[in-house]
């Protein structure tokens, strides 16, 4: 059996992160879990493109989600911080970048790394 390439790698982790925050919320049914292979399969053409680019894919298929579930559903993953006002969802920050969060964009705060929700909505401590 061949060693499964860093690209594959960089893939699958993307994937697993994606679908632990995905339980954590709760909404993790088939057709959303669909959203998240088509997701993977776009971004395995994109960093074949661009192989330094493997560091950044968690980040970008967390992205792919939110749009593709805020296009369907609506705001995902809400803000586990703010108890007041309306509902928003947390952001991913970097946009491009290693070491992917989920932010509050009203409180400034990072709530959690990206795969890290269960923590953050479990009442833990945000990861930093």
């Amino acid at each position: 059996m061949a060693p499964v390439s860093p690209l594959e790698q960089a893939l699958h982790a993307a994937r697993a992160l994606v679908l632990a925050d995905l339980v954590a919320a709760e909404v993790a049914e088939a057709d959303v879990v669909s959203l998240v292979e088509d997701s993977v399969a776009r971004r395995r053409w994109w960093v074949e493109q661009w192989p330094d680019g493997a560091e950044f894919v968690a980040g970008l298929v967390a992205q792919d989600v939110q749009d593709a579930l805020l296009e369907r559903y609506g705001r995902w993953p809400l803000c586990p911080v703010c108890g007041h006002g309306d509902p928003h969802a947390l952001d991913v920050e970097p946009e491009l970048g290693p070491d992917p969060h989920w932010v509050c964009p009203k409180a400034g705060v990072k709530v959690a790394p990206v795969g890290g929700l269960a923590e953050a909505a479990g009442g833990g401590e945000p990861s930093s």
